[in-house]
């Protein structure tokens, strides 16, 4: 398994953060720099109808080597890594951990320490992968990348019998785009997995639905001695709108299958404020009932402030379950696979989304499988390698399942 961790670390070195704020395909170009080196490197290892297209989704194939038809399974990651926080100049740490706080980077006095994250204590004996403590590491979802690639290789130089397997590296999945131009009928799998969960054992077919406020906030600017009556200030009318959602529905407070409202962002002036939110829940209805929640906080503040707010409230993405429960078989061969590795089943919700969420919905049924992944988006983001080995054997043994099955 030693290319595995040789290609992770490769992988990380490639700054491929997106941009939500782009408006071009991939939102960034530098994911193309991943693309072409992952491009080289399946033609060099023998897999078949490589293709890179201009939108940055590559694709190919891993022949079939057996006579029986079966179904054709998918295997897809992101090349792209989440704007929160920096992807650049990413310097790792592999570590054979002992239970100990671990030092990430002694002059700015960042450790990673298990009485903060209790994830820890499951890894004592085990070999991670860290930051230095200044970036996210990148294992969302090069991890997947890498595992994805390294079980295609024992696949080929392999007397494994499977049937055709294709793959798909994706860009723009960390900004929701990942599915916008996935050409489903190109890809040519009766299903697929996303290989993008966190810890070992994840396997997920269910998650969040999902939209996106952006409230438009016009105030009026005046000078404050001669203010009083006539200013209007929006950063105050956001603060006031803020406080008109439930504190007890924000993702710190919330849970499992609760949902939440989350501003994520916010920029302002007294005459304009712009603040952006995001809509969860997991239950259809109740995710109805939050945007027509949020609808109506606004009407509330623009009959006070002469409709001061603009609203655009967009849907993202729906929760795959009602697409999976209809193709039982995807997550029994999963189960199964997972077992015969030794490796018990974690089925939970996903707390977010993931490119195979919306690709359930246009035609490509796609649970998730763990990477071995924990603390995304952040500096403190650690990767367990006796996971990802695991993520490895999984997709062969999948592979493997899928002739039988």
């Amino acid at each position: 398994m030693q290319n595995l961790v040789d290609r992770f670390l490769k992988y990380i070195k490639i700054y491929t953060t997106s941009d939500e704020n782009s408006d071009t395909i991939p939102s960034t170009k530098r994911q193309l720099v991943l693309a072409e080196e992952l491009k080289k490197e399946l033609i060099e290892i023998g897999l078949d109808e490589v293709s890179l297209d201009e939108n940055g989704y590559l694709m190919a194939t891993i022949p079939s080597n057996i006579e029986k038809n079966c179904p054709v399974i998918g295997f897809i990651a992101h090349m792209d890594t989440s704007p929160d926080m920096s992807g650049e100049n990413v310097k790792s740490k592999i570590i054979n951990y002992n239970g100990e706080k671990i030092i990430l980077n002694a002059e700015k006095n960042i450790y990673l320490d298990p009485k903060d994250f209790p994830s820890l204590n499951d890894y004592n004996g085990k070999t991670i992968i860290t930051t230095d403590g200044t970036t996210l590491l990148g294992a969302d979802d090069k991890a997947g990348i890498a595992e994805i690639i390294t079980a295609s290789e024992i696949l080929l130089k392999s007397d494994i019998k499977h049937g055709k397997i294709r793959i798909c590296f994706t860009p723009d999945e960390e900004i929701g785009r990942g599915a916008d131009f996935f050409d489903v009928k190109k890809f040519g799998a009766d299903f697929a997995y996303t290989i993008d969960g966190g810890p070992l054992g994840e396997l997920e077919s269910e998650n969040f639905n999902a939209a996106s406020a952006k409230f438009y906030i016009q105030g009026k600017n005046v000078h404050p001695g001669t203010a009083k009556d006539q200013m209007i200030n929006s950063i105050l009318i956001a603060n006031e709108l803020i406080s008109l959602f439930p504190k007890n529905e924000r993702p710190e407070n919330t849970e499992k299958y609760e949902g939440f409202f989350h501003i994520n962002d916010i920029n302002g002036s007294v005459e304009k404020t712009t603040l952006n939110m995001i809509i969860r829940d997991h239950d259809k209805e109740l995710f109805e009932q939050k945007k027509d929640f949020v609808q109506k906080v606004v009407e509330k503040i623009n009959k006070k402030y002469s409709n001061a707010i603009k609203l655009e409230l967009k849907d993202s993405y729906y929760n795959m379950k009602e697409i999976i429960e209809k193709n039982p078989h995807i997550m029994d061969l999963a189960k199964k696979a997972f077992l015969n590795c030794d490796v018990t089943p974690n089925i939970k919700p996903i707390r977010g989304g993931t490119d195979g969420a919306r690709l359930s919905f246009i035609g490509l049924p796609c649970p998730n499988i763990f990477t071995g992944g924990h603390n995304f988006h952040g500096k403190y983001e650690y990767v367990v390698i006796e996971s990802m080995e695991k993520a490895v054997q999984i997709i062969v043994e999948i592979a493997k399942l899928n002739t039988e099955f």
